[in-house]
């Protein structure tokens, strides 16, 4: 399996908005035509409303690299960055004896 974390905070309110709008758009695509996807969920985060945070878990690196070649991924990446005042990429590593 290969996972991440992704944070991005947003400038304000109406890009919020926006932001979300993109991701309703993407979740669906992204349901329908990536099977290497287990999980993309995202979250807004408790006590700061401008901040998005999204778990990705992917089959293998192979699934992820397929994400990121998707039209549906290629136009939310280029969408949000005029959203953002920063994002943050955390790449997981199983730790232990969990999955």
């Amino acid at each position: 399996m290969f996972a991440l974390v992704v944070r991005f905070n947003l400038t304000d309110d109406d890009a919020a908005a926006r932001f979300d709008a993109l991701v309703a758009d993407l979740l669906p695509q992204i349901a329908a035509h990536e099977p290497g996807t287990l999980t993309y969920a995202v979250h807004t985060v408790h006590d700061a409303p401008l901040s998005r945070l999204f778990y990705e878990s992917y089959r293998d690196r192979d699934a992820h690299a397929e994400h990121e070649r998707q039209p549906h991924t290629a136009h939310f990446l280029q969408a949000k960055d005029a959203l953002l005042v920063d994002a943050r990429v955390e790449f997981l590593t199983p730790t232990g004896s969990g999955t």
